[in-house]
């Protein structure tokens, strides 16, 4: 698609000659549309709850909102949260980072969802290694552990679910987490948890101090602040400090789109997508059309001809929006 939308925007600026732009800037131009369809989607979809409580949107092929929400689902991403403090999780309980490059590999777009997972069933070190399992001899996985538990790797910091208990000392686990004798480990309870709810930094005090609206075991909250967030109660019977204990699912951003080529002997670029940072946009291929007309507009401020953004502006009105697009 990234190759399809660069020969379109490169065909209509040489129609008048209008100029040449170069691969950085296209790529530079492309996120910026890639943001603005991508958060089109979510104004859009405010647009179309609203069509439904006034009973002018349709049913069947005509669910606008069930397309959208297909477009939307496609960033969606579930992850556990990184704790702020790996050395020292008691003192610095209920803390973690917010979802981010260098944690979870993705930047949060907007977070719709944390549950926490307080019980952590047990925890030693594994004597044995096969894929895919968890061998522990002296272990009682048996009547303790259940199938969707998480697993994780304290050395490596990777996660697994359990799949199957096999006997008291092997679990056949969901990924191959254990490469190593003698890492440490401990197992998660997924059969426990409460999702939490976000509050604002102004109210927490008040909640904190109020005999019925005091954060519990059976009612946590969050704040997020920075690139943190922090868990509610801070107690001695709900703690929550260890990679595992926290799951968020989130919206992530797209992943910036990049048109890589190889040089040619005189110089002209040829597409390649064979490059290692070679990525095409992640917005439907229906949106095409959306993106090019908002690459020709930051194309005509670049080169400094109005009739060229004119030109995108009037296309990008004039298109039948798609059930992405509508406005």
């Amino acid at each position: 698609m990234i190759n399809s939308v660069r020969n379109t925007v490169l065909s209509v600026l040489n129609k008048n000659n209008y100029g040449y732009i170069s691969p950085s800037d296209f790529n530079l131009y492309a996120l910026q549309a890639q943001m603005e369809v991508y958060e089109e989607y979510f104004s859009n979809y405010n647009k179309v709850i609203n069509s439904e409580n006034n009973r002018t949107s349709g049913t069947d092929y005509a669910d606008i909102r069930k397309q959208l929400m297909e477009v939307l689902e496609q960033f969606s991403v579930t992850d556990f949260l990184h704790p702020f403090d790996y050395d020292n999780p008691d003192i610095n309980r209920n803390r973690f980072y917010l979802p981010s490059l260098t944690t979870t590999g993705n930047e949060a777009f907007m977070i719709n969802r944390i549950v926490g997972y307080p019980n952590v069933i047990t925890d030693s070190v594994n004597d044995s290694v096969l894929a895919n399992y968890l061998i522990d001899s002296t272990a009682s996985f048996v009547g303790s552990v259940n199938p969707g538990d998480f697993v994780v790797n304290w050395d490596t910091l990777q996660t697994a679910v359990v799949y199957t208990v096999v006997n008291n000392t092997d679990l056949f686990i969901s990924a191959d987490i254990f490469q190593n004798v003698g890492d440490s480990y401990y197992i998660v309870s997924a059969q426990q948890y409460k999702e939490l709810e976000k509050v604002n930094l102004s109210k927490i005090t008040m909640l904190n101090l109020s005999n019925l609206t005091a954060p519990s075991s059976l009612f946590p909250v969050f704040t997020q602040e920075d690139y943190l967030m922090q868990a509610y109660p801070i107690s001695s019977t709900y703690v929550l400090g260890k990679l595992g204990q926290i799951q968020a699912q989130y919206f992530r951003y797209p992943k910036p789109p990049k048109w890589t080529y190889i040089t040619l002997a005189g110089g002209e670029p040829s597409f390649d997508q064979s490059q290692l940072d070679y990525q095409d946009f992640e917005i439907p291929r229906e949106d095409e059309y959306k993106v090019c007309m908002k690459i020709l507009q930051y194309c005509g401020i670049s080169i400094r001809e109005a009739e060229v953004t004119q030109f995108g502006m009037a296309q990008e009105q004039h298109e039948q929006p798609t059930f992405s697009q509508q406005q």
